[in-house]
């Protein structure tokens, strides 16, 4: 068994809750939303993304078992973001592991 694909982006936001939670709400349509300790889990057929709030930030840590999924998963999570933090001009800047 090979190691996942994994990514991560930190975005800065004074409302990373509201976000999160927004998130998993519009997604949740797409798949399967998993409350976990540490945030809110988002589960798809190719990978997941967890969206971590903390105080001044939404970490975002995706895994997928191949780069185009991984690109996939980020793409959606990062586009959507964006769009709802439109007006505060937030932007998910990925990092591959």
């Amino acid at each position: 068994m090979t190691d996942p694909f994994t990514a991560s982006a930190s975005v800065n936001t004074a409302t990373p809750d509201r976000y999160a939670k927004q998130l998993a709400s519009h997604l949740g349509r797409r798949c399967e939303v998993r409350e976990e300790t540490t945030g809110l889990l988002l589960i798809f057929t190719d990978g997941d993304c967890l969206l971590h709030p903390t105080t001044e930030t939404l970490e975002l840590r995706a895994s997928a078992s191949g780069a185009a999924e991984l690109d996939h998963i980020t793409h959606v999570v990062g586009s959507h973001l964006e769009r709802f933090g439109q007006r505060h001009d937030l932007q998910a800047h990925w990092q591959q592991h």
